[in-house]
Protein backbone atom coordinates (compact mmCIF):
# COMPACT_ATOMS: atom_id res chain seq x y z
CA UNK A 1 0.00 0.00 0.00
CA UNK A 2 1.13 3.72 -1.16
CA UNK A 3 2.28 5.99 1.67
CA UNK A 4 -0.45 8.67 2.23
CA UNK A 5 1.38 12.09 2.19
CA UNK A 6 -1.05 15.38 2.21
CA UNK A 7 0.42 18.62 1.24
CA UNK A 8 -1.05 21.83 3.10
CA UNK A 9 -0.73 24.41 0.87
CA UNK A 10 0.22 24.98 -3.03
CA UNK A 11 2.05 27.95 -3.19
CA UNK A 12 5.75 27.93 -4.21
CA UNK A 13 7.04 25.33 -1.13
CA UNK A 14 4.18 23.27 -1.62
CA UNK A 15 4.90 22.52 -5.30
CA UNK A 16 8.56 22.12 -5.73
CA UNK A 17 8.36 19.51 -2.69
CA UNK A 18 5.84 17.86 -4.92
CA UNK A 19 8.27 18.03 -7.67
CA UNK A 20 11.21 16.80 -6.06
CA UNK A 21 9.29 13.45 -4.12
CA UNK A 22 7.45 12.28 -7.43
CA UNK A 23 11.17 12.47 -9.57
CA UNK A 24 12.87 11.31 -6.15
CA UNK A 25 10.30 8.47 -5.63
CA UNK A 26 7.89 8.15 -8.64
CA UNK A 27 4.64 6.21 -8.19
CA UNK A 28 5.64 5.27 -4.45
CA UNK A 29 3.32 7.86 -2.57
CA UNK A 30 -0.40 8.65 -2.59
CA UNK A 31 -0.32 12.33 -2.88
CA UNK A 32 -2.89 14.91 -2.01
CA UNK A 33 -2.01 19.09 -2.03
CA UNK A 34 -4.55 21.42 -0.39
CA UNK A 35 -4.77 24.53 -2.15
CA UNK A 36 -6.72 27.27 -0.40
CA UNK A 37 -6.46 29.82 -3.43
CA UNK A 38 -8.59 28.70 -6.48
CA UNK A 39 -5.51 28.74 -8.84
CA UNK A 40 -2.80 26.21 -9.53
CA UNK A 41 0.51 27.58 -8.05
CA UNK A 42 2.07 30.51 -9.48
CA UNK A 43 5.43 32.54 -8.71
CA UNK A 44 4.70 35.49 -6.57
CA UNK A 45 7.47 37.26 -7.49
CA UNK A 46 6.51 37.37 -10.87
CA UNK A 47 3.63 39.93 -9.40
CA UNK A 48 4.78 43.15 -9.94
CA UNK A 49 5.92 42.80 -13.92
CA UNK A 50 1.71 41.45 -13.94
CA UNK A 51 0.59 44.70 -12.29
CA UNK A 52 2.41 46.70 -14.64
CA UNK A 53 1.19 44.67 -17.31
CA UNK A 54 4.27 43.60 -18.86
CA UNK A 55 3.40 39.85 -18.41
CA UNK A 56 0.15 38.07 -18.45
CA UNK A 57 -1.64 35.49 -15.72
CA UNK A 58 -0.66 32.47 -17.59
CA UNK A 59 2.97 33.65 -17.52
CA UNK A 60 2.67 33.19 -13.49
CA UNK A 61 1.16 29.91 -13.42
CA UNK A 62 3.85 27.26 -12.80
CA UNK A 63 2.39 23.81 -13.33
CA UNK A 64 -0.88 23.51 -15.69
CA UNK A 65 -3.54 20.87 -13.44
CA UNK A 66 -2.75 18.46 -15.98
CA UNK A 67 0.72 18.03 -14.17
CA UNK A 68 -0.19 17.05 -11.44
CA UNK A 69 -2.92 14.56 -12.74
CA UNK A 70 0.32 12.89 -14.92
CA UNK A 71 1.89 12.13 -11.89
CA UNK A 72 -1.06 10.79 -9.89
CA UNK A 73 -1.43 13.80 -7.79
CA UNK A 74 -4.50 14.83 -6.10
CA UNK A 75 -4.85 18.27 -6.27
CA UNK A 76 -7.57 20.35 -4.50
CA UNK A 77 -7.95 24.14 -4.90
CA UNK A 78 -9.94 26.89 -3.07
CA UNK A 79 -10.37 24.94 -0.63
CA UNK A 80 -8.69 25.53 2.46
CA UNK A 81 -7.53 23.18 5.33
CA UNK A 82 -9.89 24.05 8.40
CA UNK A 83 -8.57 21.46 11.09
CA UNK A 84 -5.77 19.14 11.43
CA UNK A 85 -5.46 16.28 14.00
CA UNK A 86 -2.04 14.90 14.15
CA UNK A 87 -3.40 12.12 16.35
CA UNK A 88 -6.16 10.64 13.97
CA UNK A 89 -3.52 11.66 11.08
CA UNK A 90 -6.80 13.34 9.85
CA UNK A 91 -7.01 16.89 7.74
CA UNK A 92 -10.19 18.43 7.33
CA UNK A 93 -10.83 21.05 4.33
CA UNK A 94 -13.67 23.28 3.49
CA UNK A 95 -16.82 21.64 3.61
CA UNK A 96 -16.23 19.26 5.76
CA UNK A 97 -14.43 16.99 3.72
CA UNK A 98 -11.73 14.50 5.74
CA UNK A 99 -8.22 13.28 4.36
CA UNK A 100 -6.26 10.61 6.23
CA UNK A 101 -2.85 10.74 6.03
CA UNK A 102 0.16 9.25 7.05
CA UNK A 103 2.36 12.21 6.78
CA UNK A 104 1.73 16.08 6.29
CA UNK A 105 3.49 18.98 5.34
CA UNK A 106 2.62 21.99 5.65
CA UNK A 107 3.47 24.79 3.27
CA UNK A 108 1.15 27.14 4.50
CA UNK A 109 3.14 29.95 3.60
CA UNK A 110 2.91 33.72 5.18
CA UNK A 111 -0.14 35.98 5.49
CA UNK A 112 0.21 39.89 4.42
CA UNK A 113 0.46 41.95 7.96
CA UNK A 114 -2.45 44.77 8.11
CA UNK A 115 -1.60 47.48 10.09
CA UNK A 116 -4.46 48.11 12.85
CA UNK A 117 -4.95 51.99 11.54
CA UNK A 118 -7.74 53.93 11.26
CA UNK A 119 -9.51 54.15 8.34
CA UNK A 120 -8.15 50.14 7.50
CA UNK A 121 -10.98 48.70 6.73
CA UNK A 122 -12.26 51.61 4.29
CA UNK A 123 -12.91 50.34 0.27
CA UNK A 124 -9.43 50.55 -1.59
CA UNK A 125 -7.02 49.59 1.08
CA UNK A 126 -5.45 46.53 0.03
CA UNK A 127 -2.46 44.16 0.31
CA UNK A 128 0.22 42.91 -2.16
CA UNK A 129 0.61 39.04 -1.83
CA UNK A 130 -2.09 37.17 -4.22
CA UNK A 131 -3.34 37.29 -8.02
CA UNK A 132 -6.69 38.27 -6.38
CA UNK A 133 -5.18 41.27 -4.35
CA UNK A 134 -3.15 41.81 -7.91
CA UNK A 135 -6.74 42.16 -9.41
CA UNK A 136 -8.48 44.43 -6.89
CA UNK A 137 -5.19 46.67 -7.17
CA UNK A 138 -5.79 47.03 -11.13
CA UNK A 139 -9.88 47.36 -10.67
CA UNK A 140 -8.59 50.28 -8.77
CA UNK A 141 -5.74 51.70 -11.14
CA UNK A 142 -8.17 51.88 -13.84
CA UNK A 143 -9.60 55.37 -11.91
CA UNK A 144 -6.94 57.02 -12.63
CA UNK A 145 -6.31 58.49 -8.94
CA UNK A 146 -3.46 58.20 -6.99
CA UNK A 147 -1.86 55.58 -4.82
CA UNK A 148 0.18 55.47 -1.64
CA UNK A 149 2.14 52.13 -0.75
CA UNK A 150 3.03 51.79 2.62
CA UNK A 151 6.15 49.77 3.31
CA UNK A 152 9.57 50.22 1.73
CA UNK A 153 10.38 46.41 1.53
CA UNK A 154 10.94 44.24 -1.66
CA UNK A 155 7.12 43.61 -1.70
CA UNK A 156 6.54 47.71 -0.91
CA UNK A 157 8.78 48.79 -3.80
CA UNK A 158 7.09 46.29 -6.10
CA UNK A 159 3.85 47.13 -5.84
CA UNK A 160 4.50 50.67 -6.02
CA UNK A 161 7.04 49.74 -9.50
CA UNK A 162 4.07 47.88 -10.96
CA UNK A 163 1.45 50.90 -10.20
CA UNK A 164 3.58 53.18 -11.47
CA UNK A 165 3.90 51.39 -14.71
CA UNK A 166 0.67 50.80 -15.24
CA UNK A 167 0.33 55.20 -15.39
CA UNK A 168 -0.46 55.98 -11.84
CA UNK A 169 1.01 58.39 -9.76
CA UNK A 170 2.40 56.74 -6.47
CA UNK A 171 4.04 57.95 -3.50
CA UNK A 172 5.41 55.47 -1.52
CA UNK A 173 6.02 55.72 2.44
CA UNK A 174 8.30 53.66 4.56
CA UNK A 175 8.71 54.35 8.35
CA UNK A 176 12.78 53.45 8.26
CA UNK A 177 15.30 55.62 7.33
CA UNK A 178 16.35 53.45 4.36
CA UNK A 179 14.58 51.23 1.53
CA UNK A 180 14.79 47.73 2.51
CA UNK A 181 16.72 47.56 5.51
CA UNK A 182 16.75 44.12 5.90
CA UNK A 183 18.47 43.39 2.63
CA UNK A 184 20.77 46.41 2.19
CA UNK A 185 22.92 48.95 4.24
CA UNK A 186 22.37 52.37 3.63
CA UNK A 187 24.39 53.21 0.61
CA UNK A 188 23.19 50.76 -1.43
CA UNK A 189 19.61 51.58 -0.08
CA UNK A 190 20.60 55.38 -1.41
CA UNK A 191 21.16 53.87 -4.97
CA UNK A 192 18.08 52.03 -4.94
CA UNK A 193 16.32 54.98 -3.94
CA UNK A 194 17.52 57.24 -6.47
CA UNK A 195 17.06 54.62 -9.09
CA UNK A 196 13.20 54.48 -7.90
CA UNK A 197 12.57 58.32 -7.80
CA UNK A 198 13.80 58.44 -11.26
CA UNK A 199 11.04 56.17 -12.33
CA UNK A 200 8.81 58.80 -11.35
CA UNK A 201 8.03 57.37 -7.72
CA UNK A 202 8.02 59.76 -4.64
CA UNK A 203 9.52 58.30 -1.85
CA UNK A 204 9.27 59.25 1.64
CA UNK A 205 11.76 57.96 4.23
CA UNK A 206 11.09 58.52 8.29
CA UNK A 207 7.19 58.23 7.56
CA UNK A 208 5.43 56.92 9.55
CA UNK A 209 1.18 56.12 8.69
CA UNK A 210 -1.32 57.33 11.53
CA UNK A 211 -4.40 57.23 9.80
CA UNK A 212 -6.31 56.39 6.66
CA UNK A 213 -8.66 59.01 5.65
CA UNK A 214 -12.28 58.87 4.27
CA UNK A 215 -15.75 58.43 4.69
CA UNK A 216 -16.52 55.12 2.49
CA UNK A 217 -13.58 54.77 0.54
CA UNK A 218 -10.09 55.92 0.70
CA UNK A 219 -9.62 59.25 0.18
CA UNK A 220 -5.79 59.93 1.65
CA UNK A 221 -3.41 59.11 4.46
CA UNK A 222 -2.29 61.03 7.45
CA UNK A 223 1.34 61.32 8.70
CA UNK A 224 2.72 61.68 12.27
CA UNK A 225 4.32 64.70 11.47
CA UNK A 226 0.61 66.43 10.31
CA UNK A 227 1.09 66.04 6.10
CA UNK A 228 -1.79 64.48 4.37
CA UNK A 229 -1.66 62.67 1.06
CA UNK A 230 -4.53 62.62 -1.11
CA UNK A 231 -5.27 59.36 -2.94
CA UNK A 232 -7.56 56.40 -4.10
CA UNK A 233 -5.68 53.59 -3.38
CA UNK A 234 -3.96 52.10 -0.22
CA UNK A 235 -1.64 49.43 -0.42
CA UNK A 236 0.32 48.17 2.68
CA UNK A 237 3.25 45.95 2.49
CA UNK A 238 4.80 46.04 5.56
CA UNK A 239 5.61 42.73 5.48
CA UNK A 240 4.12 38.76 6.36
CA UNK A 241 3.81 36.90 9.39
CA UNK A 242 4.20 32.60 8.71
CA UNK A 243 0.10 31.44 8.55
CA UNK A 244 0.74 29.07 11.52
CA UNK A 245 -3.14 29.53 13.11
CA UNK A 246 -3.66 25.77 11.88
CA UNK A 247 -0.43 23.87 13.27
CA UNK A 248 -1.16 26.22 16.52
CA UNK A 249 -4.66 25.05 16.70
CA UNK A 250 -3.32 21.44 15.92
CA UNK A 251 -1.04 22.36 19.34
CA UNK A 252 2.11 22.30 17.41
CA UNK A 253 4.66 24.09 18.96
CA UNK A 254 4.61 27.63 17.54
CA UNK A 255 6.82 30.53 17.81
CA UNK A 256 7.73 33.00 15.22
CA UNK A 257 6.46 29.77 12.83
CA UNK A 258 6.17 26.64 13.42
CA UNK A 259 9.07 24.57 14.81
CA UNK A 260 11.02 22.25 13.20
CA UNK A 261 13.66 20.42 13.45
CA UNK A 262 17.18 19.52 11.05
CA UNK A 263 14.73 16.46 9.91
CA UNK A 264 11.96 19.00 8.83
CA UNK A 265 9.56 17.28 11.11
CA UNK A 266 7.63 19.73 13.56
CA UNK A 267 6.82 18.37 17.76
CA UNK A 268 4.36 15.66 16.41
CA UNK A 269 5.69 12.68 14.57
CA UNK A 270 5.01 12.66 11.04
CA UNK A 271 4.16 16.44 10.93
CA UNK A 272 6.91 18.38 8.62
CA UNK A 273 6.68 22.35 7.77
CA UNK A 274 8.74 23.95 4.83
CA UNK A 275 8.81 27.43 3.75
CA UNK A 276 7.97 30.26 5.36
CA UNK A 277 5.36 29.18 7.86
CA UNK A 278 8.34 27.24 9.34
CA UNK A 279 10.50 28.45 12.15
CA UNK A 280 14.41 26.27 11.54
CA UNK A 281 16.89 27.51 14.69
CA UNK A 282 15.05 30.82 15.44
CA UNK A 283 15.29 31.65 11.68
CA UNK A 284 12.33 32.36 9.26
CA UNK A 285 13.27 32.42 5.80
CA UNK A 286 10.95 35.13 3.99
CA UNK A 287 12.99 33.65 0.68
CA UNK A 288 12.51 31.00 -2.16
CA UNK A 289 15.24 29.51 -2.24
CA UNK A 290 15.32 28.50 1.48
CA UNK A 291 11.92 27.15 0.56
CA UNK A 292 13.30 25.28 -1.96
CA UNK A 293 16.25 23.57 0.02
CA UNK A 294 13.83 22.36 2.75
CA UNK A 295 11.75 21.02 -0.25
CA UNK A 296 14.15 18.82 -1.72
CA UNK A 297 15.90 17.61 1.77
CA UNK A 298 12.71 16.66 3.02
CA UNK A 299 11.51 14.47 -0.31
CA UNK A 300 15.01 12.94 0.14
CA UNK A 301 14.08 11.87 3.84
CA UNK A 302 10.46 10.56 2.77
CA UNK A 303 11.84 8.78 -0.38
CA UNK A 304 14.50 6.90 2.33
CA UNK A 305 17.45 8.61 1.54
CA UNK A 306 19.73 10.61 4.74
CA UNK A 307 19.43 14.03 4.25
CA UNK A 308 19.19 17.11 7.03
CA UNK A 309 18.87 20.71 6.86
CA UNK A 310 20.90 22.61 8.56
CA UNK A 311 19.24 26.27 7.44
CA UNK A 312 19.80 28.48 4.77
CA UNK A 313 22.34 31.86 3.86
CA UNK A 314 20.02 34.58 3.93
CA UNK A 315 20.32 35.54 0.10
CA UNK A 316 18.18 37.66 -2.12
CA UNK A 317 19.24 38.37 -6.19
CA UNK A 318 16.35 40.20 -7.26
CA UNK A 319 15.44 42.68 -9.68
CA UNK A 320 13.37 45.29 -8.08
CA UNK A 321 11.54 47.48 -9.81
CA UNK A 322 13.96 47.01 -12.99
CA UNK A 323 16.99 47.50 -10.38
CA UNK A 324 19.31 44.31 -10.06
CA UNK A 325 20.09 44.14 -6.25
CA UNK A 326 21.63 41.36 -4.74
CA UNK A 327 22.93 40.98 -0.90
CA UNK A 328 24.24 37.80 1.09
CA UNK A 329 25.73 36.99 4.22
CA UNK A 330 26.60 39.55 7.14
CA UNK A 331 26.20 42.37 4.81
CA UNK A 332 26.97 44.93 7.69
CA UNK A 333 30.02 43.41 8.09
CA UNK A 334 30.52 44.53 11.38
CA UNK A 335 34.10 44.03 12.51
CA UNK A 336 34.75 43.17 9.16
CA UNK A 337 37.04 44.38 6.36
CA UNK A 338 34.89 46.32 4.02
CA UNK A 339 35.66 46.41 0.12
CA UNK A 340 33.82 48.50 -1.66
CA UNK A 341 33.74 49.74 -5.55
CA UNK A 342 31.41 52.71 -7.08
CA UNK A 343 30.69 53.65 -10.86
CA UNK A 344 28.29 56.19 -10.92
CA UNK A 345 28.07 56.51 -14.48
CA UNK A 346 26.73 52.45 -14.63
CA UNK A 347 24.64 53.21 -10.82
CA UNK A 348 26.36 50.37 -10.04
CA UNK A 349 27.57 49.80 -6.11
CA UNK A 350 29.50 47.04 -4.99
CA UNK A 351 30.30 46.06 -0.91
CA UNK A 352 31.85 42.78 -0.11
CA UNK A 353 32.85 42.10 3.87
CA UNK A 354 36.00 40.07 4.32
CA UNK A 355 36.79 38.17 8.14
CA UNK A 356 40.23 36.62 8.10
CA UNK A 357 40.17 35.09 4.75
CA UNK A 358 36.54 34.30 4.27
CA UNK A 359 34.26 36.36 2.50
CA UNK A 360 31.48 36.56 4.61
CA UNK A 361 28.56 39.22 2.90
CA UNK A 362 27.88 41.07 -0.39
CA UNK A 363 25.70 43.87 -1.03
CA UNK A 364 25.59 44.30 -5.27
CA UNK A 365 23.08 47.33 -6.48
CA UNK A 366 22.92 48.00 -10.36
CA UNK A 367 25.35 45.27 -11.70
CA UNK A 368 24.58 41.76 -9.87
CA UNK A 369 26.63 39.98 -12.52
CA UNK A 370 29.30 38.19 -9.86
CA UNK A 371 26.58 37.16 -7.63
CA UNK A 372 26.01 34.17 -7.49
CA UNK A 373 29.96 33.53 -7.20
CA UNK A 374 30.00 35.67 -4.51
CA UNK A 375 27.42 33.73 -2.80
CA UNK A 376 28.76 30.43 -3.81
CA UNK A 377 31.97 31.51 -1.85
CA UNK A 378 30.36 32.67 0.77
CA UNK A 379 28.41 29.49 1.75
CA UNK A 380 31.54 27.49 0.76
CA UNK A 381 33.33 29.07 3.05
CA UNK A 382 36.50 29.34 0.77
CA UNK A 383 39.84 31.00 1.19
CA UNK A 384 39.91 34.00 -1.06
CA UNK A 385 43.51 35.20 0.52
CA UNK A 386 44.78 34.32 -3.15
CA UNK A 387 43.13 37.15 -4.63
CA UNK A 388 41.55 38.91 -2.01
CA UNK A 389 43.09 42.26 -4.69
CA UNK A 390 41.36 41.39 -6.74
CA UNK A 391 38.20 40.17 -5.34
CA UNK A 392 35.78 43.67 -5.45
CA UNK A 393 36.28 43.21 -9.36
CA UNK A 394 34.27 40.39 -9.65
CA UNK A 395 35.59 36.65 -11.04
CA UNK A 396 37.71 37.36 -14.33
CA UNK A 397 39.72 39.86 -12.77
CA UNK A 398 40.06 37.40 -9.43
CA UNK A 399 40.43 34.05 -11.09
CA UNK A 400 43.25 35.86 -13.39
CA UNK A 401 44.79 36.73 -10.44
Amino acid sequence: MKKRIVVVGNGMAGLRFVEELTAAAPGRFDITVIGAEPQVAYNRVLLSPLLAGEIGTDDVMLKPAQWYADRGVTLVTGRPATALDTAARMLTIEGGETIVFDACVLATGSKPIRLPLPGADLNGVVTFRTLADVDAMTAYAQSGQPAVVIGGGLLGIEAAYGLARAGIEVTLVHVMDRLMERQLDAEGAEHLNAAIAAKGIRVLLNAETTEIIGSDRVEGIGLSDGTRIGCGLVVMAVGVRADAALASAASLEVKRGILIDDTLETSAPGIYAIGECAEHRGACYGLVEPAYEQAKVLARRLAGHEATYGGSVPAANLKVSGVPVFSAGDFIGEGAEILVTRDAGLGAYRKLCVKGAQLVGAVLVGDTTDALWYLDLIRSGADVAGFREALAFGRAYAEAA
